[in-house]
């Protein structure tokens, strides 16, 4: 059975042990994607978007141990955003300190092409997290809720079809209908709040 949030710790407060294998994981599959887009968008290659991803949590698990929780310091996404995007200029400056003098002008174009790092969207940093935690733990609940119950609500929840259209196709009553999406939605919540509980976390 899954830890009710009382007894589950929130999963920054996790990963400050390096021997919570369950935890690390967790945190890669959410957060992988997340950086690794954010670089691919600021137009690093495949094979280096994924090396700096690898370097990024090299940073968070050096400092994993010293995370306080303090809500006046923000939001850990916040701090990892910003080491993101310093690894992010850090390659480009590399690459420009390598072409200098170089002659090489197609290269030295591409770089003047490549968006300022330090001009990332926060807003769009924050969505894509939002919805890279919802679609994690939809896939990490569905398995708790018979097919039908799940249907409903992803259906009425997510496509956005009307409770009415969703019973018909599912041969269920109306009510039943906005029950199942009340009981996924009410799950939904509870696995979402133990990992996206951050306000506040930082490096201390």
């Amino acid at each position: 059975m899954t830890d009710s949030p009382a007894t589950r710790p929130s999963l920054l407060l996790r990963i400050r042990r390096p021997d919570d294998d369950a935890a690390w994981s967790e945190f890669v599959e959410i957060y992988a994607p997340l950086i690794h887009g954010f670089c691919r968008r600021r137009g690093l290659q495949e094979a280096d978007a994924a090396n700096l991803t690898q370097e990024v949590f090299g940073s968070v698990l050096r400092n994993a141990e010293r995370f306080e929780y303090d809500p006046s310091k923000g939001r850990f996404r916040g701090w990892l955003l910003t080491v993101t995007r310093n690894r992010v200029n850090d390659h480009f400056s590399r690459l420009k300190r390598d072409i200098r003098g170089s002659g090489d002008t197609g290269v030295r174009a591409v770089l003047e092409q490549h968006p300022d790092p330090s001009e990332a969207d926060d807003e769009q940093w924050d969505e894509d997290y939002r919805q890279r935690v919802f679609h994690w733990v939809a896939e990490k609940i569905r398995g708790e809720f018979q097919e039908a119950t799940w249907q409903a609500f992803w259906q009425t929840a997510v496509d956005g079809q009307a409770a009415v259209q969703v019973a018909e196709q599912l041969e269920m009553s109306v009510g039943a209908v906005y029950i199942a999406k009340s009981r996924v939605l009410s799950r939904l919540k509870v696995r979402v709040q133990e990992v996206d509980n951050d306000d506040g976390w930082l490096d201390g």
